[in-house]
């Protein structure tokens, strides 16, 4: 997958403002007041920080291009060093038998959902592309690096946007969100799948919920719902926790993991609003390599693995993930971590220069005579602002590969 969340918006060549393009900001006598945008000191709510701290991407920016070569280098052996610092937990186990049945590609897409719709994509005047969602009641336009087409919808439609971002590049980057017709808070309810959560506009452009995931969601409701048997989930980089609520409403134990304490205030409060205060849901704030070592040296068995890590990331006490060098590790771990009567385990990955079939043929090995099926692709979102059904073009947001035991 290609990520979503990559481009920034209404801007010019040379980062200047696009032509006749102003950047709203709300009254001064609002600003850094509770519910008008985010703050600049607000951290990424989801466990994806992207950045290291010794060299980050915006002290490359605005080198000279040795002086920028340079600086990525040292950026790349910052992360190698602070790698190397915590040694393997345990090694890798050694897999026999044959290799689970596949099915690849396997696209899984959503499009028109009760709470979320993709009303178009496309490239902005200044030639950058932009998607335009509806999130509940609030209209918004974000950066999508992978819209290279034209808009499909005219300048009109996309003007209603009741909230528009505009930051930095990178997508680790801190940006502000403009609101071109009145000011708006930054939190506003939302529901999906029958489950009430809140959206929050982040500096960060993400909104506390990946509607692509919803594919995984159904699917793990029903198989919940039609288990005859309480069922144990773990949700691995659980985010703000919409895809544990699912699970809990649908019937399951839920255990959810993730390094940020922020994200897990925030599902928390989702969890409230939800009206989910009674179902059996353990929110823990931890490293998840750390966690589901201590699971599985505990004998701790799961149903269903939900794991979605980012590229890169820190635990609450600095540890360091490195997809690449700790995926394979930590899905060796989730495969130990599966019942005796396994549902599913599932892993998606963002913003990575891989193909599917890298995690795919992953998945395989690390199943090696588990039996069962490998599937894997790509999630996508269709467009359904449009008249026509072959004018809704689908937009790319995810790889994932999933074992499924039948």
């Amino acid at each position: 997958m290609a990520d979503k969340r990559n481009q920034q918006a209404r801007r010019g060549p040379g980062g200047k403002p696009a032509q006749g393009t102003k950047q709203a900001r709300p009254p001064a006598k609002l600003r850094g007041k509770p519910g008008h945008g985010p703050k600049p000191e607000e951290k990424p709510f989801r466990d994806k920080s992207h950045r290291a701290p010794e060299t980050t991407s915006r002290q490359i920016k605005g080198k000279r291009p040795s002086e920028r070569l340079a600086a990525e280098a040292q950026a790349a052996t910052d992360k190698r060093s602070q790698s190397a610092q915590s040694p393997p937990i345990r090694p890798l186990n050694k897999r026999s038998g044959e290799l689970p049945r596949q099915v690849a590609p396997l696209i899984l897409e959503i499009g028109d959902e009760d709470g979320y719709r993709l009303i178009d994509t496309g490239q902005n005047e200044a030639g950058e592309g932009e998607k335009l969602e509806q999130y509940g009641t609030l209209r918004i336009v974000r950066p999508e690096a992978q819209a290279l087409w034209a808009r499909g919808l005219s300048d009109a439609e996309w003007n209603k946007a009741d909230a528009l971002f505009t930051g930095d590049t990178d997508e680790d980057g801190i940006g502000r969100w403009a609101f071109p017709n009145l000011p708006l808070g930054e939190t506003w309810p939302m529901q999906l799948l029958g489950v009430d959560f809140y959206g929050r506009l982040t500096s960060f452009r993400h909104v506390g919920v990946f509607p692509e995931q919803i594919a995984h969601w159904r699917w793990m409701a029903e198989k919940i719902a039609n288990a005859n048997r309480p069922l144990k989930v773990l949700n691995l980089f659980g985010y703000t926790g919409v895809a544990s609520l699912v699970a809990a409403k649908a019937g399951a134990e839920v255990t959810h993991v993730d390094a940020s304490k922020k994200a897990i205030g925030w599902a928390r409060e989702n969890q409230a609003l939800a009206g989910l205060e009674t179902k059996p849901i353990r929110w823990i704030c931890e490293d998840a390599m750390k966690f589901i070592a201590r699971e599985e040296r505990r004998g701790s068995r799961y149903d269903i693995i939900l794991t979605d890590p980012p590229k890169f990331g820190r635990g609450p006490n600095g540890e360091v993930w490195q997809l690449f060098e700790h995926l394979p590790l930590m899905l060796d771990i989730c495969r130990e971590l599966l019942s005796q009567k396994p549902v599913g385990l599932v892993l998606t990955a963002y913003s990575i220069r891989a193909s599917f079939y890298a995690i795919h043929e992953l998945m395989r090995e690390t199943m090696r005579g588990a039996g069962g099926v490998v599937e894997s692709g790509e999630l996508i979102i269709r467009e359904s602002g449009k008249t026509g059904a072959d004018d809704c073009r689908a937009l790319s947001t995810s790889l994932y590969s999933r074992w499924l035991p039948q």
